[in-house]
């Protein structure tokens, strides 16, 4: 308790809280096992960057952005990774005696000295944000992971003078990461530690990719592609056969491409990875899609629906028979929201029936069938004996052809809901593609009730987020020319965001409700411009996917240049 004390008296002493506000954290901490400064953080009554300047002016402590220090790979050996995640401390300097530890929380004696102990060396702490030390033990001992597995490759490719074989024990799928033996395959080790550090860094695609001077890894971190470790060309067939067995593929067939999936189990995290592989001329590139199964579906709310689009998101709920087609590019979290609208629909008084490829959420109370085209269980095949499970609601994963739109849209005349996702760049475009994959206008004009269109953008970091007034250049993009004393926000890179300016993303939309207007213009064939034109009248109630990401833009949301990035309309 006495440690507590000493830090609200540091607290006080630094003016960062009253008598107060430290009576109130003491209150809220009892009872608790958290530390006095997670429980003033937690609770909003200071925030962090308060509490490290706090610890830097009253205690000399040196702040470390851990973001733009890169840690020596050789310092995991100085602490061991078990004691690192416990304490939430990692090494990060070496200078003779002494070993410089980054802390949340400097003040943590316990930490200080079970550091002293594994490490034999004198402790210098050093005060770095909660989120830093995480990232940096998850990068410090994934990297050492990776490292000492190459190497281990290595020495048993030049023991045996010739290239690492594949591991064909078809047994040794793995579903728990982080806890990897020693003694475990240097394979295993490798491809383990690639896909435990793209779970931690929130990735949604993992590419390995075979050049022609060794194999490259990549990864897909709110939606921009960064390049995180590069494999010795000659362990390369290795690490392609791990993870061919890990997805059930046949690791003899290099010539065509295949597809698989497995799981594993990362902490509190139950990810599916669906894999994929392409061959290339400098062998086989996998990719890996992530899917974090135990996040669940999300809320209307962390979508980013408000204002006239939740109005008409809310409106498009309430149809009774007719679809609703969510549209944009891959990537574009077309399933997020599909997933949303099902889970608000999904009540005791229906039958809903989803057709999906693959079933990617397990939602209780519905009925979830799984495609699979090797067989003859195709969308199309698929959607016509659904129809003969008295549904009320169907929705479909995706239009993929027009056999399959046509059974769709026949189904939500004759009085079904359907819900269903197509590729098209704009929520018009959908009419258009429906009518080039062969659908009669009259049918879509009957059928279809709602178009939802949507992007992704990355946020701004609201921890750097810095306002600055816009040249001329950048209003004329968004359409703003003229306007004066206008502010927008960039993020100058951080601790909290990784010095990328951006934290998390947030969907831009584009919502069209089929009017009776809209209708005849589609049952007359009349082309995009006609309804485009109808779409601009005020009436029509129409907000455009760059005007909904103007407002983002206005409301610091996001920058002007993520909406020029994604947004792919001409002003």
């Amino acid at each position: 308790m006495a440690r507590y004390k000493r830090l609200g008296e540091l607290l006080l002493a630094a003016g960062t809280l009253t008598e107060e506000e430290l009576n109130r954290g003491l209150a809220l901490q009892k009872g608790t096992r958290d530390r006095l400064g997670t429980v003033l953080i937690s609770n909003g009554i200071i925030t962090e960057t308060q509490l490290i300047e706090a610890m830097q002016m009253q205690l000399g402590i040196e702040f470390i952005d851990l973001t733009r220090y890169p840690i020596p790979t050789e310092l995991a050996q100085a602490m061991p990774k078990n004691l690192a995640r416990q304490y939430q401390v990692v090494p990060v300097r070496m200078v003779k005696d002494e070993l410089y530890l980054a802390m949340s929380d400097p003040m943590n004696f316990i930490a200080i000295e079970e550091a002293r102990k594994a490490a034999k060396k004198k402790i210098v702490p050093m005060v770095a944000t909660a989120d830093g030390v995480e990232h940096a033990i998850q990068i410090l001992y994934s990297n050492e992971n990776a490292a000492k597995a190459i190497e281990d490759m290595k020495r048993e490719a030049a023991a045996s003078g010739e290239n690492v074989g594949p591991a064909l024990d078809m047994n040794f799928v793995t579903t728990q990461l982080g806890d990897d033996s020693v003694n475990s395959a240097p394979t295993i080790r490798l491809v383990n530690s690639m896909i435990e550090r793209a779970i931690q860094e929130r990735a949604s695609d993992i590419h390995i990719e075979p050049r022609e001077t060794g194999l490259y890894v990549r990864m897909r971190i709110d939606g921009v592609m960064q390049e995180i470790l590069t494999v010795p060309k000659d362990i390369q067939s290795s690490v392609i056969s791990r993870l061919k067995i890990m997805s059930a593929m046949d690791i003899a067939e290099r010539r065509v491409p295949q597809d698989g999936r497995f799981n594993v189990q990362s902490r509190d995290k139950a990810v599916d990875l669906r894999v994929s592989t392409l061959p290339t001329v400098f062998g086989e590139k996998i990719v890996l899609r992530l899917l974090d199964k135990s996040g669940g579906y999300v809320s209307r709310e962390a979508i980013g629906l408000t204002g006239p689009d939740l109005a008409h998101y809310e409106e498009m709920l309430k149809v009774r028979n007719g679809m609703i087609l969510i549209v944009g590019p891959t990537g574009s979290g077309k399933s997020t929201t599909m997933y949303g609208m099902i889970n608000e629909l999904n009540t005791k008084a229906v039958n809903l029936v989803t057709l999906e490829d693959p079933v990617e959420y397990n939602i209780e109370g519905i009925n979830q069938v799984q495609i699979n085209e090797k067989i003859g269980m195709t969308f199309a095949n698929g959607l016509r004996a659904i129809l003969r499970q008295d549904p009320d609601i169907i929705a479909v994963g995706e239009i993929r052809d027009g056999e399959t739109a046509d059974i769709a849209l026949r189904s939500a005349i004759t009085g079904h809901v359907v819900l269903s996702t197509i590729h098209t760049n704009d929520a018009v475009g959908a009419v258009d593609r429906l009518r080039d994959i062969g659908c009669e206008p009259y049918i879509i004009a009957s059928a279809l009730r709602g178009v939802i269109s949507q992007r992704l953008v990355r946020r701004v970091c609201p921890h750097c987020r810095k306002a600055y007034e816009p040249d001329e250049a950048e209003l004329r993009e968004l359409g703003l020319q003229g306007r004066k004393g206008l502010k927008f926000y960039r993020g100058s890179g951080c601790p909290e965001c990784f010095n990328t300016g951006y934290r998390g993303r947030i969907a831009v939309f584009e919502m069209l409700l089929i009017t009776p207007r809209v209708r005849t213009l589609i049952y007359e064939q009349r082309g995009r411009d006609a309804i485009e034109a109808e779409l601009k009248r005020p009436e029509s109630g129409f907000v455009s996917m760059l005007a909904n990401g103007v407002r983002l833009v206005l409301e610091g949301i996001t920058s002007c240049e993520e909406v020029m990035r994604v947004v792919n309309e001409n002003v």
